[in-house]
């Protein structure tokens, strides 16, 4: 096994991470200081990660219904309670999935599985946070509309997000919003709603993936079964296989390569000098009606792609 992988299956850090560790010095195997990140881990070797050896655990995964204040750390140095000290049955040495505010409460999923966090945080997999906020003011539609195009927040533009009315409070100004973004910037709800005028007074995260806080009272944990796991890796595997298709379904790009696909079947039929017009009308053809596994040459049979 790689060292990154061996790393990440120790739930220490992602792959990537590992690869971080390894660059610094930090890793060593055996008592050698290792900074090849090819190399191969075999059975009896000791890794030890700035100092600390590692071994590989038991993957293990966990939702924690995340109380007000407590820090999404595994540690603190000012001695604040931790969601890590929320599972004291817990041996593996697990760590939260992305983070929650100090006042923000709600799902938290908490792993010692290193490439399944990098799975759940990366924003190109899209993952669904949904959160339901209380706010000062009365909201509307025309209020909210900006946050379904995105809004800039510390000079950077958010993706699109969803959100819903629950409830508006005209006599005591303030209103109910659930919202559900795909990112996670530091305090990016928070920033979203001050964006459109709209100051966050409570805050919890209700739902992660299709995972909600059914059955957890504040301050509960439940570990998740392969199946939830298994839903959660191909809800990331899903948007990364539709990100590399979305050409495909994009009009204005499949305009473009069509185009530029058509000037080289014209250039071809020239240097080839097929001359039967039937001929480069099938030979089009099959690429319009979406065929383009193959393409054929009167002159020279049946070419694949």
């Amino acid at each position: 096994m790689r060292i990154n992988k061996y790393i990440a299956h120790a739930g220490i850090a992602s792959r990537r991470k590992a690869e971080e560790l390894i660059k610094q010095g930090l890793v060593t195997v055996n008592g050698q200081v290792i900074r090849e990140l090819a190399t191969t881990i075999k059975s009896g070797d000791r890794v030890e990660v700035n100092g600390q050896p590692i071994y590989n655990e038991e993957k293990v995964y966990y939702l924690l219904n995340k109380p007000r204040g407590v820090i999404s750390s595994v540690t603190d140095d000012k001695g604040r309670p931790t969601v890590v000290d929320l599972l004291p049955n817990v041996t593996e040495r697990i760590y939260p999935v992305g983070r929650l505010d100090w006042d923000t409460s709600g799902a938290l999923i908490l792993t010692n599985d290193g490439d399944f966090t990098d799975e759940m945080i990366h924003p190109r997999n899209e993952i669904d946070k949904v959160y339901v906020a209380r706010v000062k003011g009365v909201a509307d539609k025309e209020i909210l509309r900006p946050l379904t195009k995105g809004v800039k927040i510390d000079g950077k533009k958010t993706k699109p997000a969803v959100y819903e009315i629950l409830k508006v409070d005209p006599v005591k100004n303030r209103s109910i919003i659930q919202l559900t973004i795909h990112e996670g910037r530091n305090h990016q709800v928070k920033k979203m709603f001050e964006a459109v005028g709209l100051q966050v007074d409570k805050l919890s995260r209700t739902q992660f993936g299709h995972l909600n806080l059914t059955g957890l009272r504040p301050g509960e944990a439940r570990r998740l079964n392969k199946k939830e796991v298994s839903q959660l890796h191909n809800l990331a595997v899903t948007k990364k296989n539709n990100e590399k298709s979305s050409y495909r379904a994009n009009p204005f790009l499949s305009k473009i390569y069509l185009t530029g696909f058509s000037t080289f079947l014209s250039l071809s039929a020239n240097l080839l000098k097929l001359h039967d017009s039937s001929d480069r009308k099938t030979w089009h053809q099959g690429f319009v009606d979406g065929d383009c596994t193959y393409f054929a040459l009167p002159s020279m049979g049946e070419r694949r792609r």
